[in-house]
């Protein structure tokens, strides 16, 4: 039993080693750089040792996407101990932000790039657990307003999509050095809430 702790300890270590040393290059060399030879000579093994843990790229960047979604639950954490659901919903926005401009590598993996939605085309469970669960938690705090009165009542999947696109536009313009061309990037979080009082107080979305 010991010794098979320490082999399934071993793999959990060396699969570990794999992505981190992914994550660095993605990070510090961009996407196009990042291939399973590159990873190998890093971590001084070869490329047929990765690939008993992950098919190819697209694997590995799934992977890392998955791990992006796990450190943005993370942050998300502190919503559970706010009553107000639109104070909710702005703090989820405000955490959002957050993420995206201190993980930006991660944020554009998560959110822009194709190759994990590649990977999960073809996996046998294309269910995104961990795309959904984020996705749903925004869709309860959007029911939650609405039966507050707090939202005006329409469509939640429309609702949910106006309202993360506009978070998502502001951190990508953020991000890509866009955000100065209208206001001064210290300002994005500040606009964001300023954007989603409008989206709500002015955008007739109309119910199914």
């Amino acid at each position: 039993m010991v010794t098979k702790t320490r082999k399934t300890n071993r793999k959990e270590e060396l699969r570990d080693l794999i992505l981190d040393a992914a994550l660095k290059v993605f990070v510090e060399e961009g996407l196009e750089h990042l291939s399973i030879r590159r990873i190998a000579d890093m971590i001084s093994y070869s490329a047929t040792t990765i690939y008993l843990y992950f098919n190819d790229k697209n694997h590995l960047l799934f992977e890392l996407c998955e791990l992006g979604f796990l450190r943005m639950a993370e942050i998300n954490n502190n919503l559970s101990s706010i009553q107000n659901p639109l104070e909710r919903l702005h703090r989820m926005g405000e955490n959002y932000i957050t993420f995206g401009m201190e993980h930006p590598a991660y944020y554009d993996l998560m959110f822009n790039q194709a190759a994990p939605m590649e990977r999960l085309a073809t996996m046998d469970n294309s269910e995104w657990d961990s795309g959904d669960k984020a996705l749903a938690q925004l869709k309860e705090i959007i029911v939650e307003c609405i039966e507050q009165g707090m939202i005006r009542k329409g469509d939640i999947d429309v609702i949910a999509m106006a309202i993360w696109g506009t978070v998502h536009g502001l951190i990508s313009l953020r991000v890509c050095k866009r955000f100065d061309k209208l206001v001064d990037a210290s300002e994005v979080l500040q606009t964001m809430h300023r954007s989603l009082e409008w989206l709500i107080q002015s955008v007739d979305i109309t119910e199914k």
